[in-house]
């Protein structure tokens, strides 16, 4: 599962149940959730059991699946427990049985067979063709206002970024600060560490941690998060270029038109228009085919689909740094933690230094972060060394980094009181296999875990099998 995906999954996951059975009205949103979140073997089952009326026992389930790969089956049914997609009937005397929960599967039905009124995929509007907007002026809208707001983040205000079109509200400032992405004080403006960590992601990550921002936003300022999420995963399914109606959105989501529009995730002519294209920032909410790098030389060429996205940094084992690239937003990236010297027209030097590391950390930049930003974007020369980052250097910057810190803190939940080693192994492994799993001790049948959600689930539905069992 993409970042981005797994940033989507945690927020959908926190929902209760009667606001999945509305969202499952909607066939995009069956559809999307169904592209989107769902990993291959977890499809596999839906379109499997998609057209079949009665519950399959499980033993029919695990005949699907390659001997050996249980954790695997596992995993796709508990995911697809969370997400409400399929449900349980168990019957005295018989094994488990699964099927699919209504209206998931008749909204999927009706997406991929079509028919039917429901609009939820958008009405396409007819546009004179002096009026009409094109894919390349709705990529130029998206990258300005998009590079905007990483701009306005990590403080390029003073080397013209802004200057190139990007009017950022009040309202987008807010929710910036609102997710703990900017620390402002009074009129300065300084990234922190989960704002370094958003920069260095994917742009469609990036999308999906500011959608779900709003989506908590939006919350306490009334709007139906309902609305709110139908409308994100309907944008997922739209066609670039095409223009579409208002006629068929809610309040709820003709006030999102105003706010997505800050974001260069929906393009308007005015707020008066009748008409909204969605931009590549939208179409590809729902596909990893769009995913676009964020602080990277080729935004442009990205945002055109291409994957060909070359470095751009030289470091030297004297900590000298020579960048080429004349992006604004790429500068300012690099001067969050190098003393920059000289600029020309198509590159920049400079010096990283004890204080210019120590200045990013004080922001809550790490040094790891640091180093994996010149690693990802490093010049196609230095990737054919042997180590595309000289050691010293990479060395010297958590060198630099541990002089004012001798522990790191982790918050998360401690599983402990095994009774057996297989009782404390089997949990532990899907830890790990999830992602969630920070620290082990096998010797005392302890692990310590980020998220506790996952793990409980896997744990309750061991019980239930054991129960079963005996």
């Amino acid at each position: 599962m993409s970042a981005s995906s797994v940033r989507s999954f945690e927020y959908l996951e926190s929902l209760p149940g009667t606001v999945f059975h509305r969202l499952y009205k909607q066939p995009s949103t069956a559809l999307a959730i169904f592209r989107r979140m769902l990993p291959h073997l977890a499809k596999s089952f839906v379109m499997a059991m998609l057209y079949i009326a009665r519950p399959l026992p499980i033993t029919d389930l695990e005949t699907w699946v390659r001997p050996g790969s249980q954790r695997e089956q596992d995993t796709a049914v508990d995911l697809l427990e969370r997400l409400q997609i399929l449900k349980r009937s168990a019957e005295p005397g018989k094994p488990r049985s699964y099927m699919l929960t209504n209206p998931f599967a008749s909204s999927l039905r009706q997406a991929l067979t079509g028919g039917g009124n429901h609009n939820s995929f958008g009405i396409p509007s007819d546009v004179h063709s002096k009026d009409e907007v094109t894919i390349s002026q709705l990529d130029e809208f998206a990258r300005k206002q998009w590079e905007g707001v990483l701009g306005y983040m990590v403080g390029s205000t003073g080397i013209g970024l802004r200057d190139e079109g990007a009017n950022l509200s009040p309202s987008v400032k807010h929710l910036l600060q609102y997710g703990g992405l900017v620390d402002v004080k009074g009129r300065n403006v300084d990234i922190t560490q989960d704002g370094f960590a958003f920069v260095l992601q994917e742009v469609n990550a990036q999308v999906w941690t500011i959608l779900v921002l709003y989506l908590e936003n939006a919350e306490q300022l009334g709007m139906d998060h309902v609305d709110v999420l139908s409308f994100l995963f309907m944008l997922g399914s739209l066609e670039l270029g095409q223009a579409y109606s208002k006629a068929n959105l809610t309040e709820t989501q003709l006030q999102m038109l105003l706010d997505l529009r800050d974001f260069g995730i929906i393009y308007q002519d005015s707020p008066q228009s009748n008409n909204y294209y969605p931009t590549r920032l939208a179409t590809t909410l729902t596909s990893d085919a769009g995913a676009l790098r964020s602080a990277s030389a080729g935004f442009d060429s990205a945002l055109r689909s291409s994957t060909n996205d070359k470095g751009f940094v030289f470091i030297e084992t004297n900590y000298r740094l020579y960048a080429y690239t004349s992006s604004p937003l790429q500068i300012a990236i690099l001067s969050l933690f190098t003393r920059l010297s000289t600029r020309y027209p198509n590159m920049i030097s400079g010096k990283m230094t004890r204080e210019s590391i120590r200045r990013a950390i004080n922001m809550g930049i790490t040094g790891d972060q640091i180093v994996d930003f010149l690693y990802t974007h490093a010049h196609p020369q230095m990737r054919k060394m042997e180590n595309v980052l000289p050691p010293t250097v990479v060395d010297q910057i958590r060198l630099w980094q541990i002089e004012g810190e001798r522990m790191k803190s982790t918050g998360g939940f401690l599983f402990k009181d095994f009774s057996t080693a297989a009782e404390y192994e089997g949990p532990c492994q899907y830890a790990r296999d999830i992602g969630v799993l920070a620290w082990k001790n096998d010797g005392k049948r302890m692990f310590f875990v980020t998220k506790h959600e996952q793990i409980a689930a896997y744990l309750k539905s061991k019980k239930e099998k054991r129960g079963e069992g005996g």
